[in-house]
Formats: structure tokens, sequence, C-alpha cells
């Protein structure tokens, strides 16, 4: 039995990779909400036949000044549809709790990892608290965020801005978890804040020795320069 595991490990470990250099996140329109896998600097939109199938279990709120209503997903050939639509002050969030974990030797300690991608969307900067494990949320200052982890501040957090082009930048939050932002194009954007706990925590009843979180929080921004054009489309990955 031992062996058989051991064989399998490589085997786990090519699955996740790949998926751990991705993201999610979530657009809106007026053809409704999406929740895609990804790079969004990239326009890389995974498919389905593809490695958009290895998310069995994303699950989507959107969520409201009356409270929170439970938003329906629908897989499609690179997205996943999201029955909900956020107005002003309105979001809608969405994780993927089902991403298979895998072990990785530490010495004579065996860890278990989890991959656990989150998003995001918000229609505008009116200040919200944080709903997701690892979020992301607008204070209600122009240009400013606040990253929170188990709903307290994240100190000194990292955040990738990307514009839809993939015009992009870091920006470090300070120790209160508080990050500006400058948006000069008129386009879509993504921010995405990583962080690694090793502290062990518990996902669908199964324990995890390190957790890699992922959230991404998008949104669109009407005024501001004219962005340059979008890349390519990427080859989404097998």
């Amino acid at each position: 039995m031992l062996k058989n595991k051991l064989l399998l490990l490589p085997l786990a470990l090519l699955l996740a990779v790949p998926a751990q250099a991705h993201q999610i996140w979530i657009e809106q329109d007026a053809a409704g909400a999406r929740l895609y896998l990804g790079e969004f600097g990239e326009n890389l939109r995974e498919t389905s036949p593809g490695m958009l199938d290895k998310f069995t279990q994303p699950a989507a709120t959107l969520i409201t000044a009356k409270g929170d209503l439970p938003a329906p997903l629908a897989k499609r050939a690179n997205a996943f549809g999201i029955d909900a639509r956020a107005i002003s002050g309105e979001s809608i969030v969405a994780q993927e709790s089902g991403f298979p974990g895998w072990e990785r030797k530490q010495g004579d300690k065996v860890e278990r990892h989890v991959w656990i991608p989150a998003a995001r969307w918000i229609s505008d900067f009116a200040a919200r608290g944080p709903k997701l494990a690892l979020d992301l949320v607008p204070t209600g200052k122009p240009g400013q965020f606040q990253v929170f982890y188990k709903q307290q501040p994240l100190p000194e957090a990292k955040v990738q801005v990307v514009s839809a082009s993939g015009w992009g930048r870091e920006v470090q939050a300070d120790k209160s978890g508080l990050l500006s932002v400058s948006l000069p194009w008129k386009s879509a954007y993504a921010l995405e804040v990583k962080h690694t706990d090793k502290n062990g925590g518990d996902r669908n009843g199964q324990a995890w020795d390190v957790g890699q979180f992922v959230t991404t929080l998008s949104f669109n921004v009407a005024q501001g320069m004219e962005s340059p054009p979008l890349p390519a489309p990427a080859k989404p990955t097998q």
C-alpha cells in the first residue's frame, strides 16, 4: 500500500502544479456573471474538456445588504456561468473547495497540501467586510483596499494588480493590511493576493498541514486612459 502511495505522489504533484500557477476570477457584464480559471492578464481561460473539469466543488454566493444568497453555477465551455448579478454595494464571491490535495515529504514528515482559490466581484468601491478565508475588499476610500485572512487584517501582504491588457504591478500592504492602488486605465482589473498557512486546518472534513490560498478581486473601471489591446488568447493547458 505504501509503495502505491509513493508511486501516486509524483502524479498528484503534476496535477497540482499547473493549477497553482493559476487564479480564478469573476467577470460580470450585460450577458451575466461568469467564473473563470486561468490567467487574467494573459487572456487565458481554461476549458472543458480540460483543466476546468478539475473543479468539482465550486460554489458562489451573492452578498447583499439583506443577506447572502446562493448563486448556482453551470459549467460551460470555458467558464462557470453564475446565476446572480451584483448591483451597487453588492458582491459575488466564489471558491473551489474540492481541488485534489497532494502530499510532500519534508524530512521524516509527510505534509498534506491543499490549494484553495477564491474570487470576489464588485460593481463599485463601497466599503465591504471580509467574507472569504483570504479576502481583499475596498475600504470606501478612492484606490484603497484591505487584505484579510480569517477575518483579521493580513499585514504586509503582496498584491498583484493587473489590467485586462496585461499591464500590472505589485503593491505591498502595510501592517494593517491596507494598500493604495493606482488604476490608470479604462479597463477591467484583477487584484490577486496569495497566502500560505502552515498552521494546519480542515477542508471538507479532511485535515491539511499547508494551505495555499489565492484570492482575486475583480472589477471594471469606467474612466481613465484607453487601455492597450488585449493580448492574444493563450492556449489552455490540458
